[in-house]
């Protein structure tokens, strides 16, 4: 009996404590739009000399707040982007240019963690989580000579004209943003995230020329929100 009563305190001790725990619920959704510039590299394998390529995004944000932990705000966020990718070449045998333009759609399911004021105020956030996306088209742009001499100059030149082969793409994306909100529930934000690929975008096996051909992209956004529904104070 003494023992019963016992579990049954610590029962009810540890059920306490957990929900002591639990943040302050919360039921916000906002939707916006977004848009950007991304900085693009493949990193390939073997080696290929590049610069930094630029290219635009633009897309569709959604965020879910569900619960303020002590100063922590834990929301998901998801978007559905599209993403101009791709690698411009760094030439420096030739006169010669070589730029791919790699166009995918993305979606990104991310955890939005914050501090700061939920409106009315500014906001700091850290977001992270994996993306997929889908390359939609592809094309390539050359300058200078071009010839079978100046390609010979060039330690390599199997990725020209090489077809797109693996079509799905997904990886990890973390990053840091601020939010300014007002309190009638409009956003404002500010990302700067990076986003690395898991897959490759051309075939790896033993017989093919590249054992990685992998998207690493800096993309710097903003966004607007607005709130369609918010808790009840």
């Amino acid at each position: 009996m003494k023992r019963l009563s016992f579990l049954t305190l610590l029962y009810i001790l540890l059920s306490l404590n957990l929900q002591a725990q639990v943040g302050e619920f919360r039921r916000d959704l906002a939707i916006g739009i977004n848009g950007g510039y991304a900085l693009n590299q493949v990193s390939f394998s073997p080696h290929v000399n590049q610069k930094m390529h630029g290219g635009m995004t633009m897309g569709i944000t959604t965020r879910y707040t569900c619960e303020k932990y002590f100063s922590m705000i834990c929301a998901i966020q998801g978007e559905l982007n599209y993403a101009q990718l791709g690698w411009t070449e760094d030439i420096t045998t030739s006169t010669d240019t070589y730029k791919r333009d790699v166009n995918y759609l993305q979606i990104p399911i991310m955890v939005n963690l914050g501090f700061g004021k939920e409106k009315g105020g500014v906001k700091g956030y850290i977001i992270a989580g994996p993306h997929i996306g889908f390359c939609i088209g592809d094309k390539e742009e050359r300058g200078g000579e071009w010839s079978d001499y100046t390609l010979s100059l060039r330690n390599r030149t199997e990725q020209y004209d090489k077809e797109i082969e693996q079509k799905f793409d997904y990886g990890i994306t973390l990053g840091l943003g601020m939010d300014v909100s007002t309190k009638s529930g409009h956003h404002f934000t500010l990302e700067g995230r990076y986003g690395l690929s898991l897959s490759n975008i051309f075939n790896s096996t033993k017989q093919d020329t590249f054992s990685r051909s992998a998207n690493n992209v800096i993309t710097v956004k903003v966004a607007y929100l607005f709130d369609i529904l918010k808790t009840r104070n």
